[in-house]
């Protein structure tokens, strides 16, 4: 039970907070699937010089920032299992400032500004107007 209150939303979330929580996820989730869409559409040119940060590869690396930018996004935007999603949104985005861009905001500025709003939203949880919020009031009552 307490990884369901971990995962879904509280069931009496006032409708202005839900509101901007649902905002947050569909505004900044849509810009980093864009990201990860252009990633898939550019699977071939880019698989052999995409950066290699964790050693594992480029296609591989390639493969993750796109499962982390565009189907995890698109699991956020719906609200869906959205703490789960936001962990490979935000890992993607941790490489991305401090590896790839050696952690300086003059060349990693949007990746830091993605990795803080998906930290805060990791937190602040999907809110009440999401998927995991019509699941918090069917297992949460």
């Amino acid at each position: 039970m307490k990884i369901l209150n971990w995962l879904l939303p509280a069931k009496d979330q006032n409708s202005k907070v839900a509101t901007l929580l649902l905002a947050a996820r569909v505004i900044f989730a849509l810009l980093l699937a864009s990201h990860g869409l252009q990633k898939l559409q550019g699977f071939e040119s880019l698989s052999a010089s995409f950066p290699d940060p964790l050693g594992i590869g480029s296609q591989l690396s390639l493969s993750m920032a796109i499962f982390g930018e565009l189907v995890c996004s698109t699991a956020v935007i719906f609200g869906f299992l959205t703490r789960l999603a936001i962990i490979p949104m935000a890992f993607t985005m941790t490489v991305a400032f401090f590896i790839t861009h050696g952690g300086s905001l003059a060349e990693g500025e949007l990746a830091f500004a993605y990795l803080a709003v998906f930290v805060l939203l990791f937190f602040a949880g999907p809110g009440k107007y999401s998927i995991d919020g019509l699941l918090a009031g069917k297992f949460l009552k």
